[in-house]
């Protein structure tokens, strides 16, 4: 059976040709264009080599040129390997090494960084986007390669429905990054039923500031836009004043972000100065949203805020409120059509409903990734007992929703991205001065959770914070370093020796 999710792009474009699909400020592509070009992106890609289940990586922010580019490497028969536009070159060279990939395209301001990657890697053909007079790079090719040459018949590689579309990293609380390998078809039902659930039409504008580089907004805002066929209006970086404008300026219907956004916009200390009428919902997820920010929100815009559940092993979209008559305020929601949600024990028991028992958040479901790349031991311990194991800490209630109670992993989710304390630890061990070294979450009012790290140097050993945080800083992504660091003589452990980083909080 024939399954390419680029077809979601192909059909919007047969129905309205003249629709304009994405915005970036005075930049308009209607759903033809959108099509066209990507259809340019994939000959070009399979003319210079590009076969079907090769990997693309892919690091751009909230470009019209991101869209167009992950289409194009769809519809060549690629995979696609979202990559967040702060990574480091030894982070680049993870990606493209682990998921194999032979092409990357990447965005100017971080050109030199990517290539230095992409060089560690072995990746020798690096597309670069840039912004004519303004923001370019000598670095690499121009991706306005990919767009050229002789306008070629419509492009669409034979893919099967298990056939790997996508590739998310994503991490646990030891060793490196694991790609969760997203399916033609689970892309496909997880812009179905999600998009259909919260009523989207094709008359909707969403405002696109979640990453499209993050499962969140690659699944739950890019690809039910372009399914249901609405229109993208894109935001590079979060700015309270410049998402308030796009709102007013094209008529946004709909807003999805992670909590720390809806309390950006809260705080915003001209928020009246903008009309903001025209939302007619906001979706939170990536993080819970505190009840009083909810409260506060929906009482300053006038708009119900839903809240949803998912990873990125699930494509996203797990649970979901799906209206404000059938929400429950501080649930994520039930799971959607064709999702199971349970909760289990450590043992693997099936737990009651209620408050009082809560578990491990299990789920099963066409949500689900078909396992981590290239990790076989990984994925048999996620799918123990046949189920996803989420790692996160809840309990259903006896009408079937889903609240969150913790992370039973150590994961920190820092203004809506995850950073994995392991990963940051085997930097700072790399310090000659350190001895151990544990990180953790700590509260933060705006952002949800800071990354903190507490140390212990070798004997004799000296070392400030600020030096410390700056090494950290040069080696991983801008979101991850620590922003404080605390020094004992030495850091509590059990019996095992394994540090106890309860104690540290």
């Amino acid at each position: 059976m024939d399954f390419n999710v680029a077809t979601i792009l192909r059909e919007s474009a047969k129905r309205r040709p003249g629709k304009v699909a994405v915005i970036l400020d005075d930049v308009r592509l209607t759903y033809a264009e959108l099509d066209q070009l990507s259809d340019k992106v994939a000959a070009n890609l399979v003319a210079r080599g590009l076969r079907p289940g090769d990997t693309v990586g892919l690091q751009l922010p909230n470009l019209p040129q991101f869209v167009v580019a992950h289409f194009g490497i769809l519809k060549a028969g690629g995979v696609v390997v979202p990559m967040n536009v702060l990574l480091k070159a030894p982070e680049v060279a993870f990606y493209l090494g682990n998921s194999g990939a032979r092409t990357l395209i990447t965005f100017a301001m971080v050109a030199d960084e990517a290539a230095k990657g992409a060089a560690e890697a072995g990746v020798e053909d690096v597309y670069v986007v840039g912004i004519p007079g303004l923001l370019e790079s000598d670095v690499g090719r121009s991706f306005d390669e990919l767009l050229g040459g002789d306008a070629p018949g419509p492009q669409m590689a034979r893919r099967g429905p298990e056939d790997t579309a996508v590739i998310i990293y994503t991490s646990g609380t030891t060793g490196t990054p694991k790609g969760a390998e997203l399916t033609h078809f689970t892309l496909y039902m997880n812009a179905d039923v999600p998009g259909r659930l919260f009523e989207f039409n094709d008359d909707d504008v969403v405002l696109t500031v979640l990453p499209l580089f993050h499962v969140f907004g690659l699944c739950s805002v890019m690809n039910i836009c372009i399914l249901l066929g609405g229109t993208m209006t894109l935001v590079m970086r979060f700015e309270p004043a410049k998402v308030l404008e796009v709102i007013q300026r094209d008529g946004a219907t709909v807003f999805e972000g992670v909590p720390t956004m809806f309390f950006g916009l809260l705080g915003h200390p001209e928020v009246d100065d903008y009309d903001v009428s025209s939302l007619r919902i906001a979706v939170s997820g990536g993080a819970a949203i505190p009840g009083e920010v909810i409260d506060r929100f929906e009482e300053k815009f006038g708009v119900v805020i839903l809240e949803g559940y998912g990873l990125s092993e699930t494509a996203s979209t797990t649970t979901f409120n799906v209206s404000a008559e059938e929400r429950k305020v501080y649930s994520v929601g039930k799971p959607i059509w064709g999702v199971e949600v349970d909760i289990w024990d450590d043992a693997g028991n099936r737990l009651p409903r209620g408050e009082s028992n809560v578990g491990e958040i299990v789920i099963r479901g066409f949500n689900v990734m078909k396992g981590y790349l290239g990790r076989p031991e990984a994925t048999e311990e996620a799918f123990a007992g046949g189920w996803f194991h989420s790692g996160d800490l809840g309990y259903l209630d006896d009408d079937g929703f889903l609240f969150i109670v913790d992370r039973k992993k150590e994961l920190i989710i820092r203004g809506g991205y995850n950073v994995y304390p392991r990963e940051i630890e085997e930097v700072i061990y790399q310090h000659p001065a350190v001895a151990e070294a544990a990180v953790i979450g700590v509260a933060d009012e705006k952002l949800g959770e800071e990354v903190k790290a507490v140390v212990a140097l070798k004997p004799g050993q000296s070392l400030g914070e600020r030096d410390l945080i700056g090494f950290v800083k040069e080696r991983v992504a801008a979101y991850k370093y620590p922003r404080s660091v605390e020094f004992r003589e030495s850091l509590p452990k059990g019996a095992t020796g394994k540090i106890l980083k309860k104690e540290l909080t």
